[in-house]
């Protein structure tokens, strides 16, 4: 199976556009290299895939027809990641809920908050 048909079947991308496009950025490694989309997974074989900061290490188990559910993703892949990962990744949701990053043009109640705060 792809690569990047097997990492949106697992459901670690929503869609399989998504998939594509991290693995032709060199977010996906497989043995230590990274690949293209096309290059074919073996049982056995552990995958690791960046996102961010942090990053996700899954061995290839078994191989489903499709897009699986999320309680049958164990069926086909083992969570190798470390527990460092796991806690960085932990941390930066934690930060991400305290600080969420504001994008775009500032709100009315922004605008008078900032002006309260000027003075």
């Amino acid at each position: 199976m792809r690569v990047d048909k097997f990492l949106w079947s697992v459901r670690l991308f929503k869609t399989r556009s998504v998939s594509t496009a991290r693995v032709k950025e060199g977010k996906v490694e497989v043995g230590g290299s990274a690949v293209k989309p096309s290059r074919e997974l073996k049982v056995g074989e552990e995958v690791r895939v960046r996102t961010g900061a942090h990053y996700e290490l899954v061995e290839v188990l078994a191989f489903p027809k499709g897009r699986v559910g999320a309680k049958l993703v164990e069926e086909y892949i083992n969570d190798l990641t470390p527990v460092e990962e796991r806690e960085k990744q932990a941390l930066t949701m934690e930060v991400m809920r305290e600080y969420p990053m504001k994008t775009g043009r500032p709100t009315k109640k922004d605008r008078r908050n900032w002006e309260k705060w000027q003075g």
